[in-house]
C-alpha cells in the first residue's frame, strides 16, 4: 500500500511539474476540479490543480505551500524540499537629498550594513564610482563620466518618517596626495589603461586620466575587531581595507595585478587567485561581508568569471570566496549556483547576478540574486538564505582547463554532480516580485536583530535608468522567525 502511494505521488508530481512530496486525500466521489482549499479559514487557490489518481487526490508541495503563504525551494543536489514562511513589508523610505547636478540625482544604495550597537534605524551605505553612462561613438559604446571629480564615499544614514536622511559622510581618501586628483581624495575612475574600461568626459570626446587608486565601490562590511570597513570593488576585482574616516589602508587584489599599476600609498596584497583577473568588465567584486566575530570575510562576484573566455558569461556558477582576516589569505571558495534562466520568460543567464550578501556566521550567508529588469518586467528579485556547511570547497581546483579539464564556469549542473561539487544550499527568504518592486538594482541588504530584513536600491544617479522611478528607496521587512 505504501509503495503504491509513493509511486502514485511521484507520478502526480511529474504530471503537474511540482517539486518534492505530495498531499494525498480520498476523494470519496468528488472530482479534483470540485475541491476547494482554505488556509486559516480563508479560501485559497493552488497554482496548479490537484490530480486524481485511483480515487485519491494528490497536490504537490509547491502548490500547497504557495497557497498557504510559504516559499518552497528544491535542491536538486540533495533532493531536498525547503518551506519558508513569507515576510511582511513594514516600511518604505525615500532618500531626502538634493541632486548632484542638473539631470544627476543623488545616489546611495550600492551597499548597506548595520553596525552592532547602533540604533536599529541607522545604517552605513555607499554609492558606486559616481555618475557614468554609455554613449555610442562611431559604432562603439564609450563609458562617460559627467562628474569626473566625484569622490566615492561612505554614508551614515538614518531612516525616519518615511525618509532616508544622510547623517554623515566619509569621502574615500589616501594618507597622502593622489597624483590623479591632486589631493588626498580618490576618484571613481578606472585603474589600468588597456585593461579597464576607458573613461571619457560627458560628451565622449576626451579620454580622461586613469586613477590607480580609483574604486568602483559595490559592497561594504564592518569588522568589529578593529573598527574598520572593507569595501568590494569591481575594478580589481579587489577588497579594500578602510578606516572609519574613509582613509584607505590596503587592498586585496588578484595575483599579477600589482605589476600593472603602482599604488605605493595603498599596499596591494596579491592573495586573490589569478583566475579573478578574468572578470567581465563592470561585473566584478559585488559583495562583501564579515563574520560577527571578525575572523572571516566573504566576497562574491557579480557574474561568472570569463574562465577560460567570454563563452562563460552564460554559466550558472558564481564564485564566493572566504578569507582569513588575520592573514588575508583565502581559505575556501564555493560554487554558488544561480537560478536557471530557462525557468523564466525571455531571461538571459548572463543577466542573473549576485548584488549583495550578509554574513550571519561562518556557514550562513544571505545572498541577493536578481535579474536586470525593473518593474513589471522583473522576474527574479530574491534574497536567499544559503548554508555553506556541506558545500564543496573548490579553492584552486577548477581555475584552468589544463589542470581540471574544464573550469568551474564551463561546467553544467550535471557535470558539477559528476565532479561531486556541492553548491551551497539555498532557500528563499524574500521574493520581491509579488511586492511589485519598481527598481532594477537591489544592491544593498542588511539584517537587524535577526528578524528585520532591510533592502535598498542603487539608482545609478538616474543615468540611463530603466526603472519607472530613478530615486533611492529603502524597504524593511519583518521575518516571521529569527535568524541566529
Amino acid at each position: 500500500m505504501k509503495k503504491n502511494w509513493l509511486i502514485a505521488a511521484s507520478a502526480a508530481l511529474t504530471l503537474v511539474s511540482g517539486t518534492g512530496s505530495a498531499f494525498a486525500a480520498d476523494l470519496k466521489g468528488s472530482t479534483a476540479d470540485s475541491v476547494t482549499y482554505t488556509n486559516n479559514g480563508e479560501t485559497v487557490a493552488p497554482s496548479v490543480p490537484a490530480v486524481n489518481i485511483d480515487g485519491s487526490l494528490y497536490l504537490p508541495f509547491r502548490a500547497i505551500s504557495e497557497a498557504t503563504g510559504k516559499y518552497v525551494d528544491w535542491d536538486e543536489f540533495r533532493s531536498r524540499v525547503s518551506l519558508t514562511d513569507k515576510p511582511a513589508l513594514t516600511g518604505k523610505y525615500k532618500l531626502n537629498a538634493p541632486d548632484l547636478a542638473e539631470g544627476l540625482k543623488m545616489g546611495i544604495g550600492s551597499s548597506l550594513t548595520h553596525l552592532p550597537g547602533d540604533p536599529d534605524n541607522v545604517f552605513y551605505t555607499t554609492a558606486d564610482r559616481g555618475p557614468n553612462g554609455e554613449v555610442e561613438v562611431k559604432g562603439t559604446m564609450v563609458r562617460t563620466f559627467p562628474l569626473a571629480d566625484y569622490t566615492p564615499t561612505i554614508y551614515k544614514i538614518e531612516i525616519k518618517d518615511g525618509q532616508i536622511n544622510i547623517l554623515d559622510q566619509f569621502p574615500l581618501k589616501l594618507n597622502g596626495i593622489n597624483p590623479a586628483t591632486g589631493k588626498a581624495n580618490i576618484s571613481g575612475l578606472p585603474n589600468i589603461k588597456g585593461r579597464d574600461e576607458a573613461p571619457f568626459d560627458a560628451k565622449a570626446e576626451k579620454e580622461l586620466a586613469y586613477d590607480p587608486y580609483g574604486l568602483d565601490v559595490e559592497g561594504l562590511a564592518y569588522n568589529p575587531k578593529d573598527d574598520t570597513f572593507w569595501i568590494s570593488d569591481e575594478y580589481g576585482p579587489s577588497l579594500v581595507h578602510v578606516k572609519r574616516d574613509g582613509t584607505l589602508i590596503e587592498r586585496i587584489v588578484p595575483k599579477g595585478w600589482a605589476a600593472q599599476v603602482s599604488t605605493p600609498l595603498v599596499p596591494a596584497r596579491e592573495t586573490l587567485p589569478a583566475v579573478y583577473n578574468k572578470l567581465r568588465q563592470n561585473r566584478g567584486a559585488e559583495a562583501v561581508g564579515i563574520t560577527p566575530d571578525g575572523r572571516y570575510m566573504f566576497m562574491a562576484m557579480q557574474s561568472p568569471l570569463r574562465s577560460p573566455n567570454k563563452e562563460s558569461d552564460n554559466s550558472r556558477q558564481l564564485r564566493i570566496i572566504k578569507f582569513n582576516l588575520q592573514t588575508l589569505e583565502p581559505v575556501a571558495e564555493f560554487a554558488y549556483l544561480a537560478e536557471d534562466a530557462k525557468a523564466f520568460k525571455g531571461l538571459k543567464q548572463a543577466d542573473i547576478v549576485i548584488s549583495d550578501l550578509v554574513v550571519v556566521d561562518e556557514n550562513t550567508l544571505l545572498i541577493d540574486e536578481r535579474d536586470k529588469n525593473a518593474g513589471d518586467k522583473a522576474q527574479l528579485k530574491r534574497i536567499y538564505f544559503i548554508d555553506l556547511s556541506n558545500a564543496t570547497n573548490i579553492l584552486g581546483k577548477y581555475d584552468d582547463t589544463k589542470a581540471a579539464g574544464k573550469t568551474l564556469e564551463q561546467m553544467s549542473p550535471a557535470e558539477l554532480k559528476d565532479q561531486k561539487i556541492l553548491p551551497p544550499t539555498k532557500r528563499t527568504l524574500l521574493d520581491l516580485v509579488p511586492f511589485k518592486y519598481p527598481y532594477e538594482k537591489v544592491e544593498g541588504v542588511s539584517l537587524v536583530n535577526g528578524n528585520t530584513l532591510v533592502i535598498v536600491n542603487d539608482n545609478d544617479f538616474g543615468v540611463d535608468s530603466s526603472s519607472p522611478e530613478n530615486g533611492t528607496e529603502l524597504w524593511t521587512f519583518k521575518l516571521p522567525y529569527t535568524i541566529k
